[in-house]
């Protein structure tokens, strides 16, 4: 069976991904989010077209834009920007936290089945278009390719359960990757325990931000011990530490023997794309952190593997 990936563009094989940033933002609306932080608004084509021009010519190959569904996702955009730019991108369908939603958005009265129905529709058939007030019907052919859910420090509610569960149900109808952001505090192995209740194999789990919201590495090595991946993405975002001490957690995890359980990332917002006037932009990880980790003692093949070899396996279908 042919390993694939699923991207806005079609199915590659999992080999032709390239040099990818697991966790990134290319294309966001102006919505709920923007009156949390106006960098979370990225909305101008040009301008989202010329940082993926720069990340093309130091060598990357594709990045997974985690905006899901319903909340400033611009999904045929993303079609048009990857066409364009040549770098293979992975759309994600799923939810975000409920801050960045307005209050009466459908998410709070759908119900799990309507919610797994979303979610599958948009793996298998294609994402929908009109997502932000009004509930989701125009669909275009492009599918996302993976499942972004959210971990907010208020815990499993009934609300976040509801939509955990119909995540679940999907991945496991899909075998879609699921992404999973981790809010700054929360323990993730509380979730963790409820996605194997769930059925979710560890493998197909992706749990993000663990470098500033969670400092206790024993943590990390405990989800990769179960099989999960970990994707690190304070990188350069200098106001939780710096980039010495990004290298320092994956040091600790390389020594813990997890080399292959590692996945890296910007988690992009405006301020920090070059083309919006920002640092430090999508070339950083290639040009200027990976020579940093190799000063640091981490050989260039193990660094690169992170982003050629372990990003392949974990958004493999």
């Amino acid at each position: 069976m042919e390993v694939r990936i699923q991207t806005v563009c079609g199915n590659i094989a999992a080999g032709d991904l390239g040099f990818c940033h697991s966790h990134d933002h290319i294309m966001v609306a102006k919505g709920k989010s923007f009156e949390i932080d106006p960098a979370l608004c990225i909305d101008d084509y040009e301008k989202s077209l010329d940082e993926l021009n720069l990340f093309k010519s130091v060598g990357g190959g594709a990045i997974v834009d985690c905006q899901p569904v319903g909340a400033g996702r611009m999904s045929a955009e993303l079609v048009n920007l990857s066409a364009q730019s040549n770098v293979h991108i992975v759309a994600s369908t799923g939810f975000h936290k409920m801050a960045f939603y307005e209050d009466g958005h459908w998410i709070f009265s759908f119900n799990g089945e309507q919610m797994e129905e979303i979610f599958v529709h948009e793996l298998t058939h294609g994402m929908y278009t009109n997502t932000e007030n009004t509930p989701p019907s125009n669909f275009h052919t492009a599918k996302a390719g993976a499942i972004k859910v959210a971990y907010d420090i208020v815990g499993l509610t009934s609300q976040y359960i509801k939509l955990f569960k119909a995540a679940a149900a999907a991945q496991k109808k899909t075998n879609a990757p699921m992404i999973i952001h981790i809010d700054n505090g929360c323990n993730p192995l509380i979730l963790d325990d409820f996605l194997t209740e769930c059925d979710i194999a560890h493998q197909k789990r992706i749990y993000c931000h663990l470098d500033r919201a969670v400092d206790d590495i024993n943590i990390h090595i405990e989800l990769c011990k179960r099989g999960s991946y970990v994707e690190y993405d304070t990188i350069h975002r200098l106001k939780y530490h710096s980039d010495t001490r990004e290298i320092a957690i994956i040091k600790c995890m390389l020594d813990a023997g997890f080399s292959d359980r590692i996945l890296l990332g910007l988690d992009s917002t405006s301020k920090r794309l070059k083309a919006y006037g920002g640092e430090p932009g999508l070339d950083y990880i290639k040009t200027l952190f990976i020579p940093m980790m190799e000063t640091e003692g981490i050989k260039r093949h193990i660094a690169e593997g992170f982003m050629l070899i372990n990003s392949a396996k974990a958004f493999a279908y």
